[in-house]
């Protein structure tokens, strides 16, 4: 059983706090959050656990494995650097940090303490994008023709704009789904609430093999969107992450010539929780001593994508 330090006990902190303590790989030692209603609602929810209101306090103890951090994005690289040089393995929620020189800074301490660096990319762990992956393949449908994502609706964040936010789980999906970086990139932002602060995003990266993609993200919306299109050679594939049972809908092709006549077919899919699986994710490359998910530099890729769509 590993031992775990929550730095961040908010609205996904408590998330992550359910599912590492459903787990029977880890213990929560010690939730640490600035704001003290937040650490009496985590004392309820978890009696045994110790509470600080300094991350630095947490973290030093000696029988810590892992440090969670679910804190302002802006809050990352300070904790995360600071974890890493006490020895301890590190979970941090998406995105890593603000720049890629933060990401080498973090790199190079891991490497120095041969610890690991996860990052909470929730959809990496989920049915829909593992099922979409396999598909993508074994080019079960042919070549990828395009591809659009729509994700609207979410708290405004002050630290960080919408593409940091919303984006990151684009970024972090296309990145893990194919594989390679776009050669182009365009992006219109646009500060409606906020200026100087984007809050909704058009984003269009362009692949070798003529592969677009097309990336709506958006603070500002009446209804909850979370979707993904994916046009193949043979069929157009829904991905709708809000719906219940039966996210993933395939229209396969029934003429070579026709974008209209199609056969559905409503796959099944497994719909346990990404978190949950994430912790035993965590665990296993812990025990093992890889981490194959974040191999190739995967973070760096993704921090370096974000940054250039941000127009950096």
């Amino acid at each position: 059983m590993l031992n775990i330090s929550i730095i961040g006990y908010g609205y996904w902190g408590e998330k992550l706090a359910r599912n590492f303590q459903n787990s029977t790989d880890f213990n929560i030692l010690s939730i640490v959050d600035k704001k003290k209603t937040n650490l009496i609602n985590a004392k309820k929810n978890l009696p045994s656990i110790k509470c600080y209101l300094d991350y630095k306090k947490a973290i030093k103890n000696d029988l810590l494995d892992l440090v969670v951090i679910s804190t302002p994005t802006s809050t990352h690289f300070n904790i995360a650097k600071t974890s890493l040089e006490h020895s301890k393995h590190i979970l941090v929620e998406k995105p890593l940090c603000l720049s890629l020189k933060q990401v080498d800074e973090l790199n190079s301490a891991s490497k120095l303490k041969k610890k690991m660096i996860f990052v909470d990319y929730p959809f990496l762990f989920s049915g829909t994008i593992n099922y979409i992956k396999k598909i993508i393949d074994l080019n079960k449908y042919g070549k990828i023709l395009e591809i659009e994502s729509f994700r609207e609706q979410a708290p405004v964040r002050k630290d960080v704009n919408v593409i940091w936010d919303l984006g990151a789980h684009d970024i972090s999906i296309l990145t893990y789904l194919l594989n390679r970086q776009p050669h182009s990139i365009q992006t219109i932002k646009k500060d409606n609430i906020k200026k100087g602060l984007c809050d909704s995003a058009y984003i269009n990266l362009k692949y070798m093999n003529n592969l677009n993609v097309l990336i709506k993200n958006s603070w500002i919306s009446p209804t909850k969107i979370r979707l993904i299109k994916i046009k193949f050679q043979k069929a157009i594939l829904y991905c709708d992450e809000n719906e219940s049972l039966y996210k993933i809908k395939i229209y396969k092709k029934k003429d070579k010539q026709n974008w209209t006549d199609y056969l559905l077919e409503v796959p099944e899919i497994d719909l346990s929780e990404p978190l949950s699986k994430m912790t035993s994710y965590i665990f296993n490359s812990i025990k093992k001593n890889r981490n194959y998910l974040f191999e190739k530099n995967f973070n760096r890729k993704i921090t370096l994508l974000l940054e250039k769509i941000n127009g950096k």
